[in-house]
């Protein structure tokens, strides 16, 4: 297989520059903590190691080094596309190198060559998805597919620990070919004739996501690609990242951990933020009968922050750019939609609402992040459906966060295991005690 050959190649480089790194330097300071950073979430406090992104605050994410607009430029598209093989980007994140057509494709021949799904998982989403969130129903058919683990079955079985990344591939590509079935399965369920996906041997992952969902036309493949690429990763401390290693590091199979991952995708202040991005803009789009005129927005924005609430979509923990996640989507919306009123609703947003926020003065990064426009290419194509835009999220951020995993596995990082204080121990720190 080309990733495991690929990864096996790189790996005895890669374990002596991070044993040299803990031997050597391992006392070095890289960071001190505040009391505010411990009572507030951990922000900006620099714990974890990930090669897969990094957050530029001026550039917003890199994969593997490569910028959004070189991503999408650089990985290698089907024939006729706009948008890149999903399983170029899996390379890319696996390996760490720009793959060619070749080597995109033979992972999503991976993919296609996995991605049956087991009939009693079938049967369970089925029975219960009348009463089921569709997160529920993911989070549920990625913990039916953990007996399968092949982890779980080398490691009671007896291995060394080098070798503890080899299973831990092959259930990462197990797991990221079923996704996506899974998530069509789902919709098809909760929204449609209820059948079960078939894959098409001859499309790639984003197209026949969206067969599947019985989304016709080159624009959503496109889409659908796009989607993935743009949610795969974003560094490891984000919630579904960061519990999904979490809970990887305690030896856990993939299955285990991005379930976990997933319910903590499935929160109002994570996954759940694009569909309240949407809902805003369909809501201003109501009130005023249509697209208001700026002035209007202007003063709508102005009388919504001056009640306590936020506007979604707008400021970003690290950034201090507009997201190059949402300028790609809004970008291609503005090629195949400029006339959806929705769309130029967000664009309306996108020029007055930072400026609204500055001026209050409560933001220091009011620009646009990635929620401010993923729901509207979904429901300009058709998919309405607000609950299931988190599960779209869940497939793409299974790329990132199982990549993640495979190396923490072939670097044999260890349980994770942080120290927690007292409220009186921190009160004697501030005092100098």
């Amino acid at each position: 297989m080309i990733l495991h050959d690929k990864i096996s190649a790189q790996l005895p480089d890669w374990r002596a520059r991070v044993t040299k790194l803990v031997k050597e330097h391992g006392e070095a300071v890289i960071d001190q903590v505040t009391i505010g950073q411990v009572y507030g979430g951990m922000r900006d406090v620099k714990s974890l190691v990930s090669d897969i992104s990094y957050v530029d605050p001026a550039e917003g994410i890199r994969l593997r080094g490569y910028s959004i607009p070189e991503v999408l430029k650089l990985l290698p598209k089907p024939q006729g596309a706009q948008m890149p093989y999903v399983g170029g980007l899996y390379y890319l994140l696996l390996v760490g190198e720009i793959p060619t057509a070749a080597q995109a494709l033979a992972v999503e021949d991976e993919w296609k060559a996995r991605s049956l799904i087991p009939q009693n998982i079938l049967g369970c989403l089925a029975s219960n998805a009348a009463q089921m969130h569709p997160m529920t129903l993911l989070s549920q058919a990625v913990l039916g597919l953990q007996p399968g683990s092949q982890f779980t079955r080398r490691y009671h079985a007896g291995m060394k620990k080098d070798e503890y990344w080899l299973p831990m591939l092959e259930d990462s590509l197990d797991l990221t070919a079923k996704l996506p079935v899974l998530a069509a399965y789902i919709y098809n369920l909760k929204y449609r004739n209820g059948e079960v996906p078939q894959t098409d041997p001859n499309l790639d992952m984003g197209a026949n996501f969206a067969r599947m969902i019985g989304v016709e036309g080159a624009e959503y493949e496109d889409v659908a690609r796009l989607y993935f690429i743009l949610h795969s990763d974003h560094e490891l401390g984000n919630v579904s990242a960061h519990v999904t290693h979490l809970v990887a590091s305690s030896l856990s199979d993939i299955y285990f951990a991005f379930s976990a991952g997933l319910n903590g995708l499935a929160g109002p202040l994570h996954g759940l933020a694009n569909q309240e991005c949407l809902g805003w803009l369909l809501d201003v789009h109501r009130k005023f009968g249509g697209v208001p005129t700026n002035e209007q927005l202007r003063q709508y924005a102005w009388d919504w922050l001056n009640s306590g609430r936020v506007i979604p979509g707008y400021g970003h923990a690290v950034l201090r750019v507009p997201d190059p996640r949402f300028t790609a989507q809004f970008e291609f919306a503005q090629k195949h939609f400029p006339d959806d009123e929705i769309l130029r609703l967000a664009a309306m947003v996108y020029e007055i609402v930072p400026q609204v926020l500055k001026e209050q003065g409560k933001a220091k990064n009011p620009a646009p992040n990635v929620d401010a426009i993923s729901g509207t290419l979904q429901y300009h194509y058709g998919v309405r459906e607000f609950d299931f835009y988190t599960v779209l999220f869940g497939v793409g951020r299974a790329l990132g966060v199982t990549a993640n995993a495979v190396w923490a596995r072939a670097l044999g990082q260890p349980l994770e295991r942080p120290k927690s204080l007292t409220t009186a121990m921190l009160e004697a720190a501030a005092k100098g005690k």
